[in-house]
């Protein structure tokens, strides 16, 4: 039977008649239903601060092992938390959270999400009948059901939603970040061999295409500490994150040992980082959160510095386009950019980095510089749109900067004594 003939023949039939046809409104329908999901996705998001996607290049780095740890850290350091696992195919999350039989509970068309310690968990896993189901699913019912667990998950008020999603690049991770709009970026796990940091390359330039900011590289599995003697053996080799996260241009985050406690606590369902918190890698946990927790403490006015305050006073980091060693007078056309850490009460240079900038595309280069954790730029010229794009991402702009040394445009800035003359770019 044609289905196509039939419904032409049945609207024809409606129109004759005069009269109102189902088949003639379907369209107007599904966009009133794509319309108030998205409203019901949007008002769900709305609750949630901060959007972390934990993403790997390949399998079997230890990615879930990373996030789940991720997500209890955060708890731990008095956050309200969500975990979404996201990876259809292997859910593990459960496993390792110890709530292999949870199920979810409906309460007034909403689903609940299954907590435990005050962190707000949900998975494909709670939905099988047998753990051992296999999940025979297609693109379009994947992307059906991440919209599902974003739209129709009672996640309520959260600090941090951290979304585990499965290795590579496919219909999961494009899927969460297609529906989550405004994600505040990625942490991508690597082990430190090339075979890995050769696909996690892969991943960044994936969330640069998205316009997703990478929040930073972990390395995991960076060496192994005997539990004996304390000696450290290189078995995977290390720094191979380290290195590939300089070359890229993003933060790197930190390295986690290999410790068999780690697969211990997995395996009988026990967050390693609330069992074993004394232990080295649960400390290292602990530093990779900090550049997270930093998320809660931006200051609403976008156009206000951000600054970070040590011993020696306060620090900004500023960034300046360079074309042949001085200040470009179109931020969009520079060959690098150098980040300067600066003492702003010493009024001096404390640090320099000389970066390779991404594609200028728009909105690229605003949210790469954020990742680096620039919150001044000073450039010769820049157009109105992008100086609000940098100012939404808490980088205050200086425009009309003499073509000088970048140390020498940096000392001038602290001291007050900058020359800026007109806008060369003002588009």
């Amino acid at each position: 039977m044609d289905c196509n003939k039939s419904k032409r023949q049945t609207a024809g039939t409606c129109a004759s008649e005069g009269s109102a046809c189902t088949a003639e409104n379907t369209g107007s329908e599904e966009s009133l239903d794509t319309l108030l999901g998205q409203k019901a996705l949007d008002d769900r998001m709305r609750l949630i601060r901060h959007k972390i996607i934990v993403l790997s290049g390949k399998g079997g780095v230890g990615k879930s092992t990373v996030a789940a740890n991720l997500a209890v850290s955060l708890a731990l350091a008095g956050k309200r938390v969500g975990l979404l696992d996201v990876d259809i195919h292997g859910p593990s999350i459960p496993k390792m959270l110890g709530l292999d039989d949870a199920k979810v509970q409906i309460d007034n068309g909403a689903i609940l999400p299954v907590e435990k310690a005050g962190l707000k968990v949900m998975s494909i896993g709670f939905l099988l009948e047998n753990r051992d189901d296999a999940v025979i699913w297609r693109g379009p019912m994947k992307m059906g059901v991440i919209k599902q667990f974003l739209q129709d998950v009672d996640w309520g008020e959260l600090d941090y939603l951290i979304i585990d999603s499965p290795p590579g690049t496919g219909d999961e991770p494009l899927s969460v970040c297609q529906l989550v709009k405004n994600a505040d970026g990625a942490v991508i796990v690597t082990t430190p061999q090339d075979v890995a940091t050769a696909d996690v390359r892969k991943s960044i330039t994936f969330c640069r295409q998205l316009n997703l900011p990478v929040l930073g590289v972990i390395e995991n599995m960076s060496g192994f500490v005997c539990p004996k003697c304390g000696e450290v053996t290189d078995i995977f080799k290390t720094g191979g994150g380290e290195s590939m996260a300089n070359e890229m241009g993003v933060p790197f985050l930190g390295s986690i040992p290999i410790d068999p406690a780690v697969g211990e606590a997995c395996d009988a369902g026990k967050p390693f980082v609330y069992h074993y918190s004394r232990t080295e890698t649960a400390k290292a946990f602990e530093r990779i959160i900090a550049p997270m927790l930093l998320l809660s403490e931006r200051i609403a006015d976008g156009s206000a510095v951000k600054t970070n305050k040590t011993k020696e006073g306060v620090v900004m980091k500023i960034a300046i386009p360079l074309a042949e060693g001085k200040l470009c007078m179109h931020f969009g056309h520079c060959e690098q950019f150098a980040l300067m850490d600066v003492d702003e009460k010493a009024k001096k240079i404390t640090g320099k980095q000389l970066l390779a900038p991404p594609a200028h595309e728009p909105g690229v280069l605003p949210r790469w510089l954020h990742e680096q954790g620039a919150n001044v730029i000073i450039a010769g010229g820049m157009g109105s749109r992008a100086q609000s794009l940098f100012a939404e991402n808490g980088i205050k702009v200086i425009v009309g900067a003499p073509g000088d040394e970048p140390e020498k445009v940096a000392i001038a800035y602290l001291d007050g004594t900058l020359k800026t003359g007109d806008n060369v770019c003002d588009h």
